[in-house]
């Protein structure tokens, strides 16, 4: 079920298996060409497939905003009423962005108007490299952490200057600055784990060691009709 159409799959087997997620979802996922960066598209039922872009918002019915991943973190948006739904591919360098300013609060300045708080936003992180597993340099830890203290109980020091972040954990708590409270799914537990639950999960950073690439997965969000 590799969804990815750049990790040298055969083109005929990955169109079968979007074909057979459409055919689940019951309407047309829009695939982003993703880059790690924080630009956010609104999508429609004319919007092809990769536009360039991390995150994509709709407020029709139709189509699926949709992220690719495999290791990094799915986010997927929606407001209480139903108005509109978003997702976001939140990797390390879109998360945290540049001063502060990643692809979560990218995406929410086009979100957050439409509403007095973020109160009545709901949002589900989906499966992700974690705790235990994502090892990083100290560039990593001072991308989140040079400007927010907070960030830094979300790496743990394991020798040679490198840590272990808790990447779910990161998108939390830049969520809660947010004003945004009701956060569900992957709550930084092993069963969530990308890389060490190898019979659930694609994981970039564990398979391209032995085969060169990993497949990718996908998160959907939609609005019925």
């Amino acid at each position: 079920m590799n969804l990815g159409d750049h990790v040298g799959d055969f083109p005929a087997n990955v169109l079968s298996n979007r074909a057979r997620l459409q055919a689940a979802v019951g309407c047309r996922p829009v695939f982003l060409h993703q880059v790690h960066g924080v630009e956010c598209l609104v999508i429609d039922e004319s919007t092809p497939d990769n536009e360039q872009a991390d995150a994509s918002m709709s407020g029709v019915a139709g189509v699926a905003c949709t992220i690719m991943v495999a290791d990094c973190l799915p986010v997927l948006l929606c407001d209480a009423g139903g108005r509109w739904v978003a997702a976001a591919h939140a990797g390390w360098r879109g998360l945290a962005g540049r001063s502060g300013l990643g692809v979560l609060e990218k995406l929410l300045a086009s979100c957050l108007p439409l509403h007095n708080s973020g109160s009545d936003i709901l949002v589900w992180l989906g499966p992700c490299i974690g705790p235990l597993a994502f090892e990083v340099g100290p560039e990593v830890r001072a991308a989140f952490c040079d400007g927010d203290s907070q960030a830094q109980s979300l790496f743990q020091p394991v020798g040679q200057g490198k840590f272990l972040a808790d990447l779910a954990g990161l998108a939390r708590l830049r969520l809660q600055r947010l004003g945004i409270e009701r956060i569900f799914g992957n709550d930084s537990q092993p069963a969530w784990c990308t890389a060490t639950q190898t019979s659930r999960f694609f994981s970039h950073r564990r398979d391209s060691r032995v085969l060169g690439h990993s497949g990718r997965m996908a998160a959907c969000i939609w609005l019925e009709q």
